[in-house]
């Protein structure tokens, strides 16, 4: 037939009408959700149920790449056949199809990193539980390199069948990225790369625009990834053991009575576990407006590819980066477009630029948001955009006092360091609980009680860099066994250590500093501060006076006595190359005090020289101190 008139003035047919119709209904949900599968022919069938999807992001188009199945499917059985699990393809048992197919170096790292393999919690706790044992456990067998380059077997933790074992797979196995947890209020979290990048809400529940899993649990609150973690998501995990997520946001744990503060619910913030937890002063750099990850690098966080024994060792990175110590703050310029500050900061408000002196770590390495610029180092918030001038402290007089050489900044700048004595902990083989590594209840079911939690003033000890730094000390614990038949096997037990009967701790170091340190005659002047505890002075002995009914001979809240003079350590670290002080260091430190009395200033031209108390017998202070 031949056309009368132009194709832009010409009616459709009814059936073409329908079919355009038809057409652009089909359409509409890709158009609309286009950073989820809008790209992708292959999505429209995930689509045409999960309209209203939240976009992952501008670079992760395709459903299915993320997570299997068949996009083309119109059925939910067909589309979902082939799936990476049900709501997480990133957990462990999938990732390598899933995010590592893209990501992986990430992935490599990940694996290696402590918070998959958590090798380290597992040794320290069979280290204070145990008595020290051999072969490397981890949350899932696999291998692993160390820094030296050396293979590690790395042996599944479901095979460490002691107390031990029990308590990190019904316990601790529930915070780390191995595994999902999702049954803990202000807690829960998935398992994998969604443990940081798809978080959950306190009562994990999906709060998103899909329709088909709006309200299920557990569930990431939305489908948008978070590529850059807030502080909330390190909350989910640091809110245990050394409290450092809530200490760093001037929150404390120390009143778990759910006692009602406001509305009569308890609080004034209600946290995992029915804790209370009240108001204390916040980290500085929290005050500032800093998040968790402007100071912590994706190393630290992720892994940097090697498998470490503990923490410490992982983490790379120290006050003297950004403030200076002995030296001035080190820097290296960005000189390749493979650099990864470049790659890094694409995901910031502000990209790092070829020719930029990027600060280094401890370890050497560039960080990827903090540069030296106009003869000051800046902080880069990853998130926030904003920029912090880092003030930087070298050759100031508090800051080259003789003696402090072996202090870490924050023994002296911590406000306060969360401190737990006392740890009684029952296993009942009578009950059962739930094995979250084996995925079943088995017998045994653990219970704990405290004696006595504080603040302040906080102890110093050796830490693993042979430093001079608080610690917490973390689950001195006396175990107390209750067997099937009823009959108690072990009661307020301590395991052998290091040949001998002891308590030991593993510690954590606080994430509360402040800019004004605490003054110099609380660490020279009160023993607390050396490891006594709460004490009296009573001649040429400290006698501890916060008691344990389980260890009436030594106090509760400390780890060293001082007996006619001598000083005893009775309680050890778990940490390598970590101890309590010992007697020549007490004597120093106490001995500071006779001139505290008149300089009381650490600015004071004195302490910038080995004090030396024969200068007490020179005529001026012959004068100024009385004979005895």
């Amino acid at each position: 037939m031949k056309s009368t008139g132009s194709a832009k003035n010409r009616a459709p047919s009814a059936g073409g009408r329908r079919r355009r119709k038809a057409l652009l209904l089909s359409l509409l949900p890709l158009l609309a959700f286009a950073g989820c599968g809008g790209n992708s022919p292959a999505a429209s069938g995930c689509l045409s149920c999960h309209a209203g999807i939240e976009h992952v992001s501008a670079t992760h188009r395709d459903c299915v790449a993320c997570h299997g199945g068949d996009g083309k499917a119109r059925v939910k059985e067909a589309a979902h056949r082939g799936m990476y699990g049900r709501n997480n393809p990133s957990a462990p048992e999938h990732w390598d199809k899933s995010c590592g197919s893209c990501h992986l170096y990430q992935l490599d790292r990940v694996k290696s990193n402590l918070m998959y393999t958590t090798t380290g919690m597992i040794r320290n706790i069979r280290l204070t539980w145990e008595g020290p044992e051999e072969g490397d456990y981890a949350s899932r067998a696999g291998e692993a390199y160390d820094p030296a380059g050396r293979a590690l077997q790395l042996k599944p933790v479901a095979e460490l069948d002691h107390l031990s074992g029990e308590l990190y797979r019904k316990f601790c196995s529930q915070c780390h990225v191995a595994r999902e947890s999702g049954e803990v209020y202000g807690a829960s979290h998935a398992s994998g790369c969604a443990a940081c990048h798809f978080p959950y809400n306190d009562r994990a529940t999906y709060r998103g625009d899909d329709a088909t899993v709006r309200g299920r649990r557990p569930y990431a609150a939305t489908h948008a990834m978070e590529r850059l973690p807030g502080n909330e998501v390190c909350s989910r995990c640091h809110n245990r053991s050394g409290r450092i997520a809530y200490s760093y946001q001037g929150l404390n744990d120390g009143n778990n009575g759910l006692v009602p503060t406001r509305f009569g619910l308890p609080g004034p913030v209600l946290a995992s576990g029915n804790r209370n937890l009240t108001r204390i002063a916040p980290d500085v750099h929290f005050a500032a407006g800093m998040d968790c990850i402007d100071c912590h690098t994706s190393r630290d966080l992720m892994g940097d590819g090697y498998a470490y024994r503990n923490m410490y060792l992982q983490t790379e990175i120290g006050c003297e980066d950004c403030h200076g110590g002995a030296r001035p703050p080190r820097y290296r310029e960005i000189s390749g477009e493979s650099d990864e500050a470049l790659r890094e900061s694409q995901g910031y408000r502000m990209q790092m630029r070829p020719g930029m002196k990027m600060i280094l770590t401890a370890k050497g390495r560039p960080y990827s948001n903090v540069f030296y610029r106009d003869g000051a180092v800046w902080v880069l918030g990853k998130r926030s955009g904003r920029l912090f001038k880092s003030r930087v402290i070298t050759g100031t007089p508090e800051h080259t006092v003789a003696g402090h050489g072996r202090m870490e900044c924050y023994s002296c700048h911590s406000r306060t360091v969360v401190q737990c004595y006392g740890c009684h902990t029952s296993y009942d083989k009578t009950r059962s609980a739930m094995d979250y590594v084996k995925g079943v209840p088995t017998p045994g079911r653990f219970s704990e009680k405290e004696d006595y939690r504080t603040l302040y003033p906080f102890p110093l000890a050796l830490n693993q860099r042979g430093r001079i730094s608080t610690v917490t000390p973390g689950c001195q614990t006396f175990v107390s066994v209750v067997e099937p038949d009823g009959s108690v096997s072990k009661n307020e037990y301590v395991a052998r250590f290091k040949g001998k009967q002891q308590l030991r701790f593993a510690p954590f170091y606080s994430h509360n500093t402040g800019k004004k340190a605490i003054g110099c005659g609380e660490c020279h002047g009160n023993p607390a501060f050396l490891g006594f505890g709460q004490h009296v002075v009573s001649g040429r002995n400290i006698e501890g006076t916060m008691i344990c009914e389980q260890s009436a001979d030594k106090p509760l809240d400390g780890f060293l006595t001082l007996q006619e003079g001598r000083v005893r350590a009775y309680s050890a670290i778990t940490r390598e190359h970590s101890r309590p002080l010992n007697g020549t260091e007490v004597r120093r430190a106490l001995a500071v005090n006779l001139c505290l009395v008149c300089h009381d200033k650490a600015a004071d031209p004195i302490y910038r020289k080995e004090l030396d108390h024969r200068a007490l017998n020179d005529a001026l202070h012959r004068r100024l101190i009385p004979a005895p």
